[in-house]
């Protein structure tokens, strides 16, 4: 089992957050941030099972969703819960994390 922690849009050469406001491209990079670290541990997107997305305003998800559904595909996405919360790291507008399995 692989548990990835909570990913913000933090560009990992530089530490800048990506997307000002924008939450379409805060969430592309805190999904591309995910799928760096799975490919790492030596999984894959396929191989998550649970999501969790949190959002500092839950209006945003609609375009948060449509983000994610370029990474997962309905018929096979992981379970998946989304929370509005008060208050997320260096203000950004969401993070995902995520529990992946690989088949021994």
């Amino acid at each position: 089992m692989i548990f990835v922690a909570g990913q913000i849009p933090l560009d990992p050469q530089t530490g800048a957050i990506v997307g000002g406001e924008d939450v379409t491209q805060q969430t592309e990079q805190s999904l591309a941030n995910l799928k760096a670290i799975l490919e790492a541990a030596g999984a894959t997107l396929q191989d998550v099972v649970k999501t969790t997305v949190l959002l500092a305003d839950m209006n945003d998800f609609a375009a948060m969703n449509a983000v994610y559904a370029n990474y997962f595909e309905e018929a096979t996405a992981p379970a998946r819960a989304c929370f509005q919360v008060a208050r997320l790291p260096k203000d950004v507008r969401v993070e995902i994390e995520c529990i992946a399995v690989i088949a021994a």
